[in-house]
Order: structure tokens, then C-alpha cells, then sequence
């Protein structure tokens, strides 16, 4: 493994000094020091990964340099525009370099909603024209392919990703943590708003640690997994699926748990949301401020007032909470009409021993689908 020292610093050497993206598990070690060892102005963590391949032609056309984005793979999806239509050699010819997490890598056991994405991670990089290499585990090879790839990207004037295997870097520690004071976890605030809601509710919950730690209540309260859509990929449309849901079964109440980085990445559903006047559709926000899933890089929602600009978007009734009896004092919201939105925040973390949801997407799908299109009450 090389460490995020060495990376950092030989790209240091190569000229690189801007960094920007969206934190991803298989990155965390490099993301955590550049944290720590890169100037607020020189690190931006983006809403989402097309904003940061815009941050990068911004810092290029007022600087000259070459910006490094980071991503999951997943991001990929949401840079292909600015990479096709800005970056382009075709269009502005804008030097960038990308570094890429491949989750889902063919021959690697992943998670089921990285296994597309593993398989088509270098194949999008070659629709798009993207030269890349899969950077070695060896620094000394490493080191070389850092060279090569800026010396590419000097050459052409054209993006080149290296991209990231699992198990790449050695382990770096964030030294820059903040803690918000937020005494409630995550996992109780979803007991405890869950336990409130209709029987005949239904619930999408975004990807990450809220799905897992929905699916482990469930289970321990030996009730089924029919009621809740857990959306373990495809982050920041949650609210969009449940959406989709409430305006089409208007009489069933449907809550989203969102978390704040996924709702910060697609921070444009709340208006949509608001416009389709869904009476029964109350999203909840669990915030934390933190990319808690994928190392605990900070998110910028604890220092907006995400409730007000829910509020400005246009939803009926808004409010922020951080403790059990906040909640307590307010869950009638939960059965007001909508669109409601409610913003629990939360302390960064999990259980070391959380599980994942043991049935697969699609048995998911089905048990939901069965559910929404029975006549009858389902119970437990």
C-alpha cells in the first residue's frame, strides 16, 4: 500500500495543489490528509461530483493549473456531463485530473449496487476519451504513474483518471474532526421517528448507514421489510422515489429519511418536492454533517438553516430538532399534511457492528410492490 502522504506530496511535486470532490469509502485515507493538510481554499468537498468537475475548470481558467477531483465511481454518472460538454477537448479543452474509487471492480466482492458500476467504470472513462491507468499499490510504480499521468495531462491539455483499487492507501486517521455536540445517534433517532409512524406507512430511506440501521430495526422488532424501500445506491434521489410514490398513492402516507449529504447533492428536489403539493409525504432529514458512510469527511449542512430552505422551496411545515424530546414535542408533524420536512441532527457515528440489509434489491422491490398494490392493511 502507499501511503496518503506520499500521493499527496508527489503531486505536490507535479504541480497539483487543488483538490475537490465527493468522499468515497475506498478514498478516505487521502481524503482525511488532505483535510488536514490543505487550506479551506485549495479543498472543496462538492455537493456532488459534476459541481466539482466545475470547480476544477473554474480554478484552471483563473489559475492555469490542473485541479484533481475525487469520486466513487458512482460519481462518475454525475460528472459525465461537465466531462462530455465542458471539459472536452471538443468544447473548452480543460486539463483535469480524476481519481477514481472502483468500487464493484469485477472479481472483487461488493455490495450489490456497485456491481454495474465495477463493471462499467474504465468503459465509461474510454467513451468519454478519458486515458486512465489503475494506480499500483507500490509506491516506487506509483510514483511513476503519477509522472505519466501529469505529463499527459500536460501534453494534451485532456483530463486523465488514475483509478483507485480497494486496499490502496494505508490507513490515515482525520485529525480535523468537529464535533457539533449533537448527543443523539442516528440509529435511535430512526427507532424513535419510526416508532411513530402509520402501519400502513411506507418508507424510502436513503443510501448508506440509515437503510442499514432501518433494516436492523426492523429486524429487531421481528417486523418484515415490505414497507420500506432501501435505497442502497443511486444517492441524493431518495426523495425523488418517494415522490414518486406519494403522488401516485395519495391516501398512504410515504416518508423519506434522507441524510444531508444526499440531500446537499440534489439540493434541487426540494423545490420539485414542494411544487407537487404531496399532503402526505414528510421528509425527514437525519443530519450529522458528515459523509458518515465513507470516512466522516464534513458536509456544510449543520451551517445552513436546511429547515429554512425547505421553507423557502415551499414546503407546508418545517422544523429542526436535536433530541428525543424535541421530536416528541412536534411528531404530530408526522401525520400533518405535507410536505412536511423535519431535520433531526445527529451525532456523527455507528455501531461497529451494524449489519446490511440480508435481503437482495430486487426481493426488496418485490415485497414493497406487493405491499403498495395489496387492498388490505399489511401487519407484522
Amino acid at each position: 500500500m502507499i501511503t496518503a502522504q506520499f500521493f499527496v506530496e508527489t503531486l505536490r511535486g507535479e504541480g497539483v495543489d487543488f483538490y475537490t470532490g465527493v468522499p468515497d469509502s475506498l478514498l478516505k485515507y487521502v481524503c482525511a490528509y488532505i483535510t488536514d493538510n490543505v487550506d479551506a481554499k485549495h479543498h472543496i468537498i462538492a455537493a456532488n461530483e459534476g459541481g466539482a468537475v466545475g470547480l476544477a475548470a473554474g480554478y484552471h481558467l483563473s489559475t492555469g493549473k490542473v485541479g484533481c477531483v475525487y469520486m466513487q465511481n458512482s460519481g462518475e454518472g454525475n460528472a459525465v456531463n461537465p466531462l462530455a460538454s465542458l471539459i472536452d477537448k471538443e468544447v473548452y479543452h480543460i486539463p483535469l485530473l480524476l481519481l477514481i474509487g472502483w468500487r464493484g471492480r469485477p472479481g472483487v466482492h461488493d455490495e450489490p449496487q456497485h456491481v454495474k458500476q465495477g463493471k462499467i467504470t474504465t468503459g465509461l472513462l474510454n467513451v468519454l476519451g478519458v486515458n486512465y491507468e489503475v494506480l499500483s499499490k507500490e509506491e516506487s510504480v506509483a510514483g511513476q504513474q503519477i509522472k505519466k499521468a501529469m505529463s499527459s495531462i500536460r501534453e494534451t491539455g485532456e483530463p486523465f483518471a488514475l483509478v483507485i483499487e480497494k486496499d490502496t492507501f494505508e490507513s490515515y486517521e482525520l485529525k480535523n474532526k468537529v464535533d457539533y455536540g449533537f448527543t443523539v445517534s442516528r440509529e435511535d433517532a430512526i427507532k424513535t421517528v419510526t416508532g411513530y409512524l402509520p402501519d400502513d406507512a411506507v418508507i424510502v430511506s436513503t443510501t448508506g448507514m440509515i437503510s442499514r440501521e432501518l433494516f436492523e430495526y426492523r429486524t429487531s422488532m421481528g417486523q418484515g421489510h415490505h414497507r420500506d424501500f432501501l435505497t442502497v445506491g443511486s444517492m441524493g434521489h431518495a426523495s425523488m422515489i418517494a415522490l414518486g410514490i406519494a403522488i401516485n398513492q395519495p391516501e398512504r402516507r410515504v416518508y423519506c429519511f434522507d441524510g444531508d449529504g444526499a440531500t446537499l447533492m440534489h439540493m434541487g428536489n426540494l423545490p420539485i418536492v414542494a411544487s407537487a403539493e404531496p399532503r402526505n409525504f414528510v421528509h425527514v432529514v437525519f443530519n450529522n454533517g458528515a459523509h458518515d458512510s465513507v470516512g466522516g469527511q464534513p458536509t456544510v449542512a449543520v451551517r445552513i438553516d436546511l429547515a429554512g430552505v425547505a421553507r423557502s422551496a415551499g414546503y407546508r411545515h418545517v422544523v429542526t430538532v436535536d433530541s428525543i424530546e424535541d421530536f416528541k414535542s412536534c411528531k404530530e408533524l408526522l401525520t400533518q399534511d405535507g410536505p412536511v420536512l423535519i431535520e433531526f441532527r445527529v451525532k456523527k457515528g455507528n455501531r461497529k457492528d451494524l449489519g446490511r440489509p440480508t435481503t437482495t434489491p430486487v426481493e426488496n422491490k418485490k415485497a414493497l410492490m406487493r405491499f403498495l398494490q395489496s387492498d388490505d392493511l399489511k401487519k407484522d
